[in-house]
């Protein structure tokens, strides 16, 4: 679905623009006075004219383009499991060290206070 926003293509767009435009002449030619206010009229029908040309008269195709498969291949299969062994050996090593110097440290007795 190239060329979209939002899920909806350009023609959304430009319907929606062509109402805008619409209502905002509509808004513009009824403040006007005499016979130019009754224009209105022919703008509204003008809008639902190009509505309708473009609503029935669409630009693609009704059947959609056979698509074809797309294969991720993964090339990288072996280094990530090396990058992955590796980053295991540092984990074990660190969590090694953590034991030696953290957990297995020793604790010194306080001396005991002469009893008077």
């Amino acid at each position: 679905m190239s060329g979209t926003v939002l899920g909806v293509g350009p023609g959304v767009f430009i319907l929606a623009l062509l109402w805008v435009l619409t209502l905002l002449f509509c808004v513009v030619l009824s403040r006007a006075s005499g016979l130019t206010r009754f224009s209105v009229i022919l703008v509204f029908f003008a809008a639902v004219i190009i509505t309708l040309a473009l609503l029935l008269f669409p630009r693609a195709s009704e059947l959609p383009t056979p698509s074809t498969e797309i294969k991720i291949v993964d090339t990288f299969f072996l280094g990530r499991f090396v990058l992955l062994a590796i980053l295991i050996l540092v984990f074990l090593g660190c969590l090694f060290l953590l034991l030696i110097h953290h957990v297995l440290q020793p604790v010194y007795a306080k001396p005991m206070r002469a009893i008077s």
